[in-house]
Parts: C-alpha cells; structure tokens; sequence
C-alpha cells in the first residue's frame, strides 16, 4: 500500500470510528506483511488487538478461496476475539491498480444491543421469560382424591390424543386458535391425560407452546367448570 493510498484510508479509520461511536471497531490492514499487517485501528478495545496484529484466519481465507472475486466486499459474518466474544464483521477490499493491497474490515460489538433486545421482547412476548422463571407444583393439577402416582395403562399418549384431535379437524386445516387450544387441553384434562407424569411437558412440545401456556389454559378451564 503506498503512503498516499495509507493516508486516505488511516483518515477514513479515524472518521469511521469516531461517527459510529466506541462498539465498532475501525481495522486497516496491509496485505503485504500479514504476519504485521494491521497498521491503522479505531477503538481497539473492542478485539484488544494493537498496531503489528496479524491478518485474521478469515481474512486469509478470502484471499486464499477468492472470495473478492464477484464483490470488493464481505458482509455481517461472524468474528471472536481473543477473549470469545462474539463480533458480527464486516470487510472491504483496498485495491491499487487492480491488485489487492489491503483491507478495511468493521467489527461490531453487538452484545449490550442483543442484551437490551431480549429484555424489550420478554416485555412484550412474556411466555420465553415465564418459562425459565416459573415454577408450578404439578402435585396441585392432579384433582383430590386421585393418587398423584396413578398409572394410565393405555396405548393412547398425550401426542396421541392431540393427532387424533388434528385429524378429526380434516386436511388443510388451519392452525389451532387459542379457543381451539383450551377446548383440546380441557378435552385432554377430562379425559386424565394430565395426571401423567410429563403429561404438559408432552403436550406443550407438541403443540408448539410453552408450558406455563398449558399451566394457565388448564386452570382457566378448571376454574370455568
């Protein structure tokens, strides 16, 4: 890379990382020592890497498979630091006179986002957080009076009796509605299916759901019985 071309892209370094602010890391590498190529980095707390850090293995890759060939870039493929956290990475092809000569390559820490995203979604979809901080005492949705250890010596299961329900709604059918749901659990219910051990388990596999799901819609029936 010659000193002009080196200048250009060390200001473009510069300006790029200090616009997309501290998560993204600005890399310029020269291609001709890749051993030490890295010569020009924007916050560089991101990887931890310092001027003189080598290529990466991927970088070396896509000049090794040709990957440059149809396109001068690579979008959002996965890089790790040294330490395993996960960067989503970005690279651009420097060339001079055709030739390959270096690489501007964009490494976003997405981690904080993602973080934030999840606790956003869990506000608004709350069964995926209900199921990893719900706990339930299966001993209470077994009716009193029937031993919490009865055995149901029968060639039905739980995924038995919901293909049987799918079937009697015919070819082509739509998905269960959420009144379509509770009438097959409370059908389910009465007919001691959840007197099984595993039984909601079994059942909110199947259909789909998560389990506080069938918790709820089984005490909604009861409740309405």
């Amino acid at each position: 890379m010659t000193a002009a071309l080196f200048n250009q892209f060390a200001r473009l370094t510069e300006f790029l990382g200090r616009i997309l602010g501290p998560y993204y890391e600005i890399a310029l590498h020269d291609l001709k020592d890749p051993e030490h190529s890295l010569i020009a980095i924007a916050n560089s707390h991101v990887s931890g890497r310092a001027i003189g850090a080598p290529l990466t293995e991927a970088a070396v890759k896509f000049m090794q498979d040709d990957s440059f060939s149809a396109s001068d870039y690579r979008l959002n493929y996965t890089g790790f630091t040294a330490g395993g956290k996960t960067l989503r990475s970005s690279t651009f092809l420097i060339r001079e006179q055709g030739k390959p000569v270096g690489m501007l390559c964009i490494n976003f820490d997405d981690s904080k986002f993602k973080a934030v995203s999840e606790s956003v979604l869990k506000l608004c979809h709350p069964d995926a957080f209900v199921d990893s901080n719900f706990k339930f005492d299966e001993a209470r949705v077994v009716e009193k009076g029937v031993d919490e250890y009865a055995e149901r010596f029968s060639p039905d299961s739980v995924s038995g009796a919901i293909a049987r329900f799918m079937a009697e709604r015919g070819p082509g059918a739509p998905p269960l509605s959420a009144a379509q749901r509770r009438r097959l659990l409370n059908r389910l219910d009465q007919e001691g299916f959840f007197r099984m051990k595993g039984a909601v388990q079994e059942a909110a596999a199947v259909l789909g759901v998560s389990q506080a799901t069938v918790y709820r819609t089984l005490s909604q029936a009861r409740e309405e019985q």
